[in-house]
């Protein structure tokens, strides 16, 4: 009886991880004023007659702290780089110097901070409403099992505090991308 109770908060326990994962992810593409290389994850251009993530074609890095620079490894892609990017409508202008494409990552304006601000909480919120879906996942597989009605209780208790432990976690993640979206 004991391993049915572990198997489910287990389970319960990697539908919550997923949800911090792609809650991480989601922050990840949320710019906070620093250029970084996943600012891009998400552009796709036409290789060989598929759509392919830029980063499989291409060298990105940051020289500094306000600049991304995409080095193709076939010079002939870098017209279709700097198409992809400003469709991608991210807000960049990429520039082409002939031998890579050259972006400046703009300073964040007040409004924009906020719209990002929004953006991070409504992330936080998706990943909150994974961890409760997981929680009820597992308190109806609770349900299912044979168990007494102290079992059970105990077992809905463990349940929860998980539950309250990856809310916290949400909370403490959020506080420190709001901080770093709002800083100046």
């Amino acid at each position: 009886m004991d391993e049915e109770i572990t198997f489910v908060l287990d389970t319960t326990k990697e539908g919550m991880d997923a949800a911090m994962r792609h809650l991480e992810k989601s922050f990840v593409k949320i710019r906070a004023g620093k250029a970084s290389p996943a600012m891009l994850s998400a552009v796709m251009i036409e290789y060989y007659g598929s759509q392919t993530p830029l980063s499989q074609v291409s060298n990105i890095n940051t020289p500094d702290g306000r600049t991304i620079s995409v080095q193709p490894w076939e010079k002939n892609l870098l017209g279709e780089i700097e198409k992809a990017i400003m469709n991608a409508n991210l807000g960049f202008n990429p520039m082409n110097n002939g031998e890579n494409i050259i972006i400046n990552v703009p300073p964040l304006t007040e409004e924009r901070r906020k719209e990002l601000v929004k953006q991070a909480k409504a992330e936080a919120e998706d990943a909150k409403v994974g961890v409760r879906s997981a929680r009820q996942d597992a308190n109806k597989e609770l349900k299912k099992l044979d168990l007494s009605e102290d079992l059970l209780a105990n077992a809905e208790v463990d349940v929860q505090e998980l539950t309250d432990k990856y809310i916290k976690k949400i909370e403490d993640v959020l506080a420190i991308k709001e901080a770093e979206i709002m800083k100046v």
